[in-house]
């Protein structure tokens, strides 16, 4: 019987592919690393034939190691969403560079934006704001800066990552699925799909754009010869909406914080869909058979990218597992605050041209306390992004964090103790591919429901505040000097 699940984990540094039993076992991986390509400052962006490549080389190793592709239920999908790849529909070959998430080149073009009174438009409709962050304005730059793609015509087409992988899976299927096209702003997420006059806002022709589907169903099968026989497609979701499922989060009120590349708050709102008066954002947190549940996001831009850029490019740590045994090595931060705005910063600021800083150095400051005050970081934004869903009438009563960077206990601790609530952490930390494995396993029938599929998530623990009051106080209040002098 087909009783397992194949799970395409699409990173901003890796691609990765996951095999699952139906119980939620992980019962492979195969991961290559993702070239990241810096063309100017501010530019990010992925070589989106490289990313085909490297996920039809890990999906083979996984399909083999299943026992071959009728051992296979279905396939699950979850991906960096925001970015965006064009490719020629005849071939499937991509026509230019994808642009991603974290690229900034239409920071100017969302100002003229702001500045003619477009963002309450934007937000009434998408949920969203006017940031370079998001794909519109980024296929809009495209469309206009190079005049090849619009020379494509009728073969041109846009999708984000999981639409292109779609495509390049099954021959020609041009789908999206709700969660990715609600983070594109040019869905009206309170309606059917894309809409008209958030299309003409950004410049996009609505002929280039998939068609948007459920998160789970049958969505599509793969070309038989990749696999040695077609596997069905029976689940989507962006990153963040899979970690939220996989977080088993799946009641109104519960809230999940991702510590990947970047890092990712949702508060999950059922069928309501939320209006932030904060600088946080409204996203579909799923689709199933049509019908939408919401959450409200906070994003924070910068997390694990620090590590990796203290690690790479600064030289102050070996591996990113040597940040806990640093921090831990000193007492405090000895006055250290680091800003980690090397890609602007997110919610729920949204300063595109934000810069990077670290405060409060002198003579006495060491290779630890800058590396703790980088792991402190986490904290601080997660609490700025806490005060804001508070402020919203969203306030936590417990988190649960997943990602990367949450194998690090002092960090688990450290947002215990700065939030001042507590923090649960899933045995199995890798809850955005174990979201997409759910939400398969729900499209291919081998669970009813989430609620169901739930029982994938495992065991969990938990870490309690357990820090003094004025300790916690005079943390918050250097960050906060530290934020205003970055955003002044």
């Amino acid at each position: 019987m087909s009783d397992k699940i194949l799970v395409i984990d699409e990173g901003t540094t890796s691609t990765r592919v996951m095999l699952f039993a139906a119980d939620g076992t992980c019962l492979g991986s195969a991961q290559k690393p993702l070239t990241q390509h810096y063309p100017a400052p501010g530019l990010v962006e992925h070589d989106a034939d490289e990313i085909w490549t490297l996920t039809l080389a890990c999906a083979r190793e996984m399909v083999a190691q299943a026992g071959g592709a009728s051992a296979i239920a279905g396939i699950g999908i979850t991906n960096q969403r925001e970015t965006i790849v064009f490719w020629d529909k005849t071939t499937g070959k991509p026509l230019a560079p994808a642009i991603v998430w974290q690229d900034r080149r239409t920071a100017d073009m969302c100002q003229a934006l702001k500045d003619q009174g477009q963002e309450a438009i934007v937000q009434a409709k998408t949920g969203l704001l006017l940031d370079p962050y998001f794909s519109g304005s980024k296929i809009g730059w495209a469309l206009s800066n190079w005049p090849h793609l619009k020379a494509a015509g009728d073969k041109l087409a846009v999708g984000t990552i999981e639409s292109y992988l779609v495509y390049r899976l099954t021959g020609g299927a041009h789908i999206s699925d709700a969660t990715n096209a609600s983070r594109t702003a040019l869905m009206a997420i309170g309606s059917a799909g894309w809409d008209d006059g958030l299309c003409d806002l950004f410049g996009v022709p609505r002929a280039i754009l998939p068609q948007i589907v459920d998160c789970a169903g049958p969505l599509g099968l793969t070309l038989p010869e990749l696999f040695g026989g077609a596997i069905a497609i029976s689940g989507m979701a962006g990153d963040q909406q899979a970690a939220t499922i996989g977080q088993a989060c799946l009641r109104p009120g519960q809230t999940k914080a991702t510590f990947g590349t970047g890092a990712f708050v949702l508060t999950q709102t059922g069928r309501t869909l939320p209006q932030s008066r904060n600088r946080l954002l409204a996203t579909i947190a799923w689709q199933l058979d049509g019908v939408r549940h919401y959450a409200l996001e906070g994003s924070v831009f910068v997390a694990g990218s620090l590590m990796q850029w203290l690690r790479d490019d600064v030289g102050l740590i070996e591996r990113a597992s040597d940040s806990e045994s640093l921090a831990r090595s000193v007492a405090d931060n000895g006055g250290v605050y680091l800003v980690p705005a090397l890609s602007g910063l997110g919610a729920p600021h949204w300063q595109p041209h934000a810069r990077g800083a670290i405060h409060g150095l002198s003579f006495s400051a060491k290779k630890a306390h800058v590396v703790r005050a980088a792991l402190e970081a986490m904290a601080h934004q997660t609490y700025d992004l806490k005060t804001a869903f508070a402020a919203d009438g969203a306030d936590w009563a417990e988190v649960r964090i997943d990602g990367g960077m949450v194998a690090n206990d002092w960090m688990a601790q450290d947002l215990a103790d700065i939030l001042a609530i507590d923090v649960e952490r899933p045995h199995f930390i890798e809850t955005t591919a174990l979201g997409a494995a759910m939400l398969a396993g729900v499209g291919c029938g081998l669970y009813g429901s989430l609620e169901e599929a739930a029982i994938m998530r495992g065991q969990v623990e938990r870490f309690n505040p357990d820090m003094a009051a004025n300790i916690r106080q005079t943390r918050l209040s250097g960050w906060a000097d530290a934020l205003k002098r970055v955003l002044a």
